[in-house]
């Protein structure tokens, strides 16, 4: 049942030329959607650890692959790529990158639909892609005024370690 739903998303994906990014490799539920995409010759870009692609314990990266050292560097380079992120059932790697993407977007970093069952949900993979590209963000007032940028976050904190008397 899970595997029919992925590799029909995949298709749907396809269809609509939506680019996919995805954590690299060619087995299990994202195996089937990726499966799906290439097969309809639609792009994607998978971002796999060396370790992991080495062993080919995921299966071949199909199209487009950037290795990455560890598995923290993962996350980045998939946020950048994408534009929204669908949560498929996984592993506890599925659970940390969507409690990461969940997190980040309850802080305001990031204003990009979530799929999954508590967020968006959709009796069809049509269905769950027309409420991605409607999805309007809302944004919790006192988090907008949080700066993330790289600049504000990389300045250096200046301590005053002085002894008063």
């Amino acid at each position: 049942m899970f595997l029919e739903s992925t590799n029909h998303l995949g298709r749907v994906l396809a269809k609509r030329k939506i680019h996919l990014v995805y954590g690299g490799g060619s087995f299990g539920l994202m195996g089937g959607c990726i499966n799906s995409c290439i097969i309809r010759r639609q792009s994607s870009f998978g971002v796999v650890p060396k370790a992991l692609a080495k062993r080919h314990i995921i299966g071949k990266t199909i199209r487009e692959e950037l290795q990455i050292f560890t598995m923290s560097d993962q996350l980045t380079p998939m946020f950048n790529h994408a534009d929204v992120f669908i949560t498929l059932p996984g592993g506890l790697g599925t659970l940390e990158e969507i409690f990461h993407i969940s997190s980040w977007a309850q802080l305001n970093i990031h204003h990009k639909p979530i799929a999954r069952q508590t967020l968006i949900s959709a009796a069809t993979a049509e269905q769950l892609i027309d409420e991605l590209q409607s999805f309007i963000p809302i944004v919790d007032s006192s988090m907008s005024r949080i700066n993330w940028s790289i600049t504000e976050c990389r300045k250096k904190l200046r301590l005053d370690l002085s002894l008063r008397l």
